[in-house]
């Protein structure tokens, strides 16, 4: 093994989980932080929540909110256009 390029192992790093369970493990941190663990996770509990930490659905929603109004407004410059198009032909006939 080189030396000096492995970063230092902790034996003892305390894992802390928003629920409140902590507990130790082997890492190169000393420390780590996570949103879930198997006392609070549905798949070990038994319990149905929704695990959305990175609010995927609320970016999805905004995603679709301002498609919809891109093509709300594309839909309007169309009927601009096609107005503009007809008093056009409204004002040759006219002439005629």
């Amino acid at each position: 093994m080189k030396k000096n390029i492995h970063p230092k192992y902790y034996p003892k790093a305390k894992v802390t989980c928003v629920c409140g369970n902590s507990f130790t493990i082997g890492s190169i941190l000393p420390e780590l932080k996570v949103e879930i663990c198997s006392a609070c996770h549905p798949f070990y509990t038994g319990k149905q929540k929704l695990v959305d930490s990175a609010h995927r659905v609320e970016k999805f929603h905004a995603k679709v909110a301002a498609k919809t109004k891109l093509i709300i407004k594309h839909k309007n410059k169309k009927v601009k256009r096609a107005n503009k198009v007809k008093a056009k032909i409204a004002k040759k006939t006219d002439k005629e």
